[in-house]
């Protein structure tokens, strides 16, 4: 059934989201219908705000819905540009005089859960399809796909085509229930207006993968009575609301990761205010102005060959003038001269993957455009923008000048904790440079930057969802990230200093017990030290935010402990390299026993036992071996290290023991009894330039554990070993890669041990 040729005076118009050629063919049928009701897919509960909507806002903007309950969150956008058929329908509707309704169920209900964006492609669900399509019009995608049949093509008989396009498409896919409950509550309101409408025209404008079930749907709908359908309402428990907010072209960008009809937004926008045929040749601009703009060279002769091309590829595939496509093959052509490692963005769908070439990178840029919508001043904002607006001024914070905080000042922590809890909202506008941070030591100073962001106001708006004020908002967030991490001891420790920074001791306690009750089954020996080192940080020095010496971390502190050292016991991994992140952990063990075992009662002889039986396990990791030995060091057991050290002197084990019991022992290392580093220095110059070769990558890893001061100390006693006068800092830098040095000295020694051989070598420089 064609879309003019529907019962009762219904036209039916199924549509691409956001595309040009469907939004032309929207605005003519409205023109030529005058309908008296003009239906569009979108969601029924903001039928009330169409005057609203429709206020003189810069597109791009969205609706976007948040809703919250006991059992799911979800987040979703309904975003409108300029050639969105769903925005034209409503905008030359209510120029007609037509009455506007929005059809489908509302944003936040369960059949559209999935969705984070209303106006997403169906074609998942029709990919065979599409799929048989492009190989027999020689197309890559149905990007590709829709363009040769519809955007540069005539508008002639376009309404036909696409019935045509969506019927073959939808006959060979079967909707979800999801999609059947929204179909049912769109043909409802159908014949709800084609009844009130007594036989004036009704327009209907959905997605096209919707109308052959419309069609069907509402062909004997006689049986409907006046009514609209009724609007469902968020549960009694949940938190739900709608807000309009400025959209970007950026965000509309399937190559940025929206999942959107139509990528390329600029490009787009060009062929709606044009036609294809200038949008063309302004592409071609945009592209060598931003080259340009990033200092790559772009020639006049460069861009007449791109156009050229694009010419001759359009002839070639059909068109009757250049289209998307045809003109970034040609540029393409053009501007890149080297082989190119991955496909072309435009050749595939998703994302613009990482290594892509640079002038592709620009290309795809200039293709989306920086359009920033901005909402009309009139517009209602949810109270949390208030509130932001409210609490920044109340602590002296303009967004214009670096923050620059004294932690042991009320005001300034009170002002740190507000730019923690927008941090923790996602709101833009400051980053911190400096300041409190795991695994440092601790300060008692920040600081904070400007960071302006053209889209602050509509990540404001979009954290409103979780409550009305910043307090309230971030509490829900913090209570959200908590339930979806689960049992991810490494995200909750993270969650945990950041509730601290926050100021927020409530959460605080309620992620310790989720920690702990993760804690007990924790298999990860790095992430379970990460959460340790967090635990033990707020245990010492968080007296400012409110948590040192607390019974809660406390407890943390003891379980993970003992789980730690439960979990190295049984490491089996003899050839293993060495693993910073296990040995990160083991750090956070020793400053556990160190500094938190007498107040704790940690068990001190208990950790000695296994750092003893671990150091001399051969079935250990050496790494761990190393570490064993350095924890039982570290904690005052001096043990025979230059001893064990000939016991690890294979060029494959040496480093990562090494590197172990310098992540654990380094202090004691430096500034103890010299005999080890004499050994490693005797050790290092008697392997051969092959072995060593093999030793160098872990020994650099080794060695990196020590900081700048122990470094030089290292090196000195090392000067100290093999004379000369020369200042220690020289040891320390190396012209060359030392990989480099080390490759060279073994192709030395394998030369020289082949002119022996051949008598070409006595060994006197001859």
């Amino acid at each position: 059934m064609s879309a003019t040729g529907a019962p009762g005076g219904v036209t039916f118009l199924g549509v691409r989201h956001h595309s040009p050629a469907c939004a032309r063919l929207v605005a003519a049928t409205v023109a030529r219908l005058r309908p008296a009701y003009v239906l569009v897919e979108g969601p029924a509960d903001l039928n009330g705000r169409m005057d609203e909507l429709l206020l003189d806002h810069e597109l791009p903007i969205a609706v976007f819905t948040a809703h919250r309950d006991g059992t799911r969150r979800h987040a979703s956008w309904s975003p409108f540009c300029a050639y969105s058929p769903e925005w034209v329908a409503l905008t030359a509707g209510r120029e007609a005089g037509a009455q506007l309704r929005f059809i489908d169920l509302p944003a936040w209900h369960p059949a559209l859960s999935d969705r984070a964006n209303r106006y997403a492609d169906a074609d998942q669900r029709y990919a065979e399809a599409v799929r048989r399509l492009c190989a027999t019009l020689a197309v890559d995608n149905v990007d590709a796909l829709w363009d040769h049949l519809f955007e540069i093509g005539p508008d002639d008989g376009l309404a036909e085509r696409l019935d045509t396009y969506f019927d073959v498409l939808r006959g060979e896919s079967a909707a979800g229930d999801d999609d059947t409950a929204r179909e049912a509550y769109m043909a409802r309101w159908v014949r709800a207006a084609r009844r009130r409408a007594a036989g004036r025209p009704v327009l209907v404008v959905t997605g096209g993968f919707h109308r052959p079930a419309l069609v069907r749907l509402t062909a004997d709908g006689d049986g409907a009575d006046d009514d609209w359908p009724e609007v469902p309402t968020p549960a009694p428990d949940a938190v739900a609301g709608s807000y309009l907010v400025p959209y970007s072209f950026r965000r509309l960008d399937a190559f940025v990761g929206y999942q959107s009809g139509m990528p390329s937004p600029a490009y787009y926008q060009r062929v709606w205010e044009d036609g294809p045929r200038r949008a063309a040749e302004a592409l071609t601009e945009a592209v060598a102005a931003r080259l340009r703009t990033r200092r790559q060279p772009v020639s006049t002769a460069d861009l007449i060959a791109a156009r050229s091309m694009a010419g001759g590829l359009a002839r070639l595939r059909g068109h009757a003038h250049p289209g998307r496509v045809d003109v970034l093959d040609g540029l393409v052509s053009a501007l890149v001269t080297d082989a190119l490692d991955q496909p072309l963005p435009w050749a595939t769908r998703g994302t613009l993957a990482p290594g892509a070439h640079p002038v592709v990178v620009e290309m795809v840029a200039a293709l989306s455009g920086d359009r920033v919508g901005r909402l009309h001043p009139d517009t209602p904002l949810p109270p949390l923008v208030h509130d932001v607006d409210a609490e920044l001024e109340r602590h002296r914070i303009d967004g214009r000048a670096p923050v620059e905080l004294d932690l042991t000042d009320a005001d300034d922590l009170a002002r740190s904790r507000l730019l923690h809890r927008l941090r923790l909202l996602d709101v833009p506008g400051h980053a911190r440079e400096s300041g409190p941070r795991v695994g440092a030591d601790a300060l008692l100073t920040e600081r904070w930057s400007p960071a302006p962001s053209a889209d602050r106001l509509a990540r404001v708006i979009e954290a409103g969802g979780y409550g009305p004020t910043v307090l309230d908002a971030v509490t829900a967030r913090i209570e959200e990230r908590v339930t979806l991490l689960g049992a991810d001891v490494d995200a909750l420790a993270t969650t945990l200093f950041d509730t601290a920074l926050a100021g927020l001791p409530e959460h605080s306690t309620r992620t310790l017990t989720a920690i702990a009750r993760a804690a007990g089954g924790v298999t990860d020996l790095r992430a379970l030290g990460r959460a340790l080192a967090v635990a033990l940080a707020l245990w010492r020095h968080d007296r400012l935010l409110g948590s040192a010496g607390t019974a809660p971390l406390g407890a943390l502190i003891t379980a993970a402990v003992r789980r730690a050292l439960w979990l190295v016991e049984g490491v089996r991994a003899v050839a293993a390299p060495a693993d910073p992140g296990r040995l990160t952990a083991l750090v956070a063990v020793r400053d556990a026993v160190r500094h938190a075992g007498p107040a704790l009662g940690l068990d001190r002889d208990g950790a000695l036992a296994v750092a003893g039986r671990v150091a001399g396990d051969a079935a250990a990791p050496p790494d761990l071996r190393g570490a064993a030995l350095g924890l039982a060091w570290s904690l005052g057991d001096v043990p025979d290290a230059a001893r064990a050290v000939r016991a690890v002197a294979a060029p494959d084990t040496l480093g990562d023991w090494l590197g172990g019991l310098f992540a654990l022992a380094r202090e004691e290392v430096v500034s103890g009894d010299a005999a080890l580093l004499t050994v490693v220095d005797e050790l290092l110059g008697s392997m051969g330039a092959h072995d060593f070769l093999v030793a160098l990558p872990a020994l650099r890893q080794a060695f990196g554990w020590f900081p700048p001061r122990e470094r030089a100390e290292v090196a000195r006693h090392v000067q100290a070993l093999h004379g000369g006068d020369a200042p220690p800092g020289d040891l320390l830098r190396l012209d060359a890669d030392p990989l480099l040095v080390a490759a060279a000295r073994a192709v030395e020694e394998r030369v020289d041990a082949v002119l022996t051989r051949e008598g070409l070598w006595e060994g006197d420089g001859t």
